[in-house]
């Protein structure tokens, strides 16, 4: 059954069928590890959905990357340690391993969408960038921030991963606007991340991420995806290893 802060709100936007789901829960309530990324996508997965655009706010790890700039990531990298990462558990949900590629986490199609949009409604983007997942939630340490730097990261939240995995395994276009909200803590002379910080840059700039999805959405709606998704269907056949008979 469906609890109440994960119930689906399923309406259209610009006459476009839709579904929204507040993964946190509508008041804020679920830590991002104790979000049920499996429901939520399997929930989506079965109103339908053929696509997941994600709003989140991350750190940025980047001196370019400035608070209120919109990413639009196109790969991302795991710290994550507690999460489950496939539907293809071999008992409750589906039998076999799937060794799901990830060469390209993020569908590109779906990402130029939203990169144009953003250059037309001349918001301040950025046409691609490293994510890095962390548990949460709490925010990094210094030393923790600037070894993310090293590593290559542009940006740092809580929540992509399992949810990108997950929707490959689904076969769903997945894509995501992110909104850089302050410096992690890694830039000196500059607000360390907190709670207030990251609410007072989200409120300035939320109408960035609605006005991109507004007119995204419509422009999905008349593009035709059967290539992309009959290629993840059959990149998910090719990865599913059953247990022999």
């Amino acid at each position: 059954g469906r609890d109440a802060q994960y119930a689906l709100i399923i309406g259209k936007i610009k006459n476009v069928d839709c579904v929204l789901l507040a993964k946190h829960g509508r008041q804020h309530t679920i830590s991002p590890t104790n979000v049920n990324y499996r429901a939520n996508v399997c929930a989506l997965k079965t109103e339908g959905c053929t696509h997941i655009l994600v709003t989140t706010a991350c750190g940025s790890l980047k001196e370019d990357i400035q608070p209120g700039d919109v990413v639009v990531r196109d790969q991302f990298s795991d710290r994550s340690t507690k999460r489950h990462q496939t539907f293809y558990d071999g008992g409750a949900c589906l039998p076999g391993v799937c060794h799901i590629p990830m060469s390209d986490p993020f569908c590109s199609k779906t990402r130029e969408v939203l990169i144009g949009v953003a250059k037309k409604l001349g918001i301040k983007y950025h046409s691609k960038g490293t994510k890095i997942t962390i548990d949460g939630p709490r925010f990094s340490s210094t030393a923790e921030s600037h070894m993310f730097r090293l590593w290559g990261a542009d940006v740092i939240n809580m929540t992509t991963v399992p949810e990108v995995v997950l929707a490959k395994e689904a076969g769903i276009c997945y894509a995501s606007i992110a909104l850089a909200t302050d410096y992690n803590c890694w830039k000196e002379h500059e607000e360390t991340v907190s709670v207030d910080r990251v609410l007072k840059t989200l409120k300035e700039n939320a109408n960035k991420a609605t006005t991109i999805l507004l007119t995204a959405i419509p422009q999905i709606a008349t593009m035709e995806w059967t290539d992309a998704l009959d290629t993840m269907k059959s990149t998910l056949q090719l990865s599913v290893m059953l247990p022999k008979q």
